[in-house]
């Protein structure tokens, strides 16, 4: 699966790598769930800075995550994310939502 995670002093920090498309969403947005359900981090971190793809599965991903933390009064923000992902992100108004940065 394309995700490693790291956490320190309540920020959890998740890297993303490969193709996110509709093979690898659900197993993502699974392991998502189970972690910040295990955790409950202050801040969650999205690294993006090695995903190769992103389809509109990638927001499904975010945005349930987002809905997760909400629940829990944590924060989330998307960090170094690539032109490719950027440009499906911001068709979708994501960065209006999410607070994200391009690589």
């Amino acid at each position: 699966m394309p995700i490693r995670m790291q956490e320190e002093n309540g920020l959890l920090t998740v890297f993303l790598s490969g193709d996110i498309d509709h093979a690898t969403a659900r197993p993502i947005m699974l392991e998502l769930d189970r972690e910040v359900a295990k955790r409950t981090p202050g801040v969650l971190r999205v690294d993006m800075s090695a995903v190769t793809f992103m389809d509109s599965s990638g927001i499904a991903v975010l945005l349930r995550t987002w809905r997760r933390l909400q629940e829990t009064q944590s924060s989330m923000e998307v960090t170094a994310v690539p032109h490719q992902p950027w440009k499906v992100f911001s068709a979708a108004g994501l960065p209006k939502i999410i607070p994200m940065k391009a690589l």
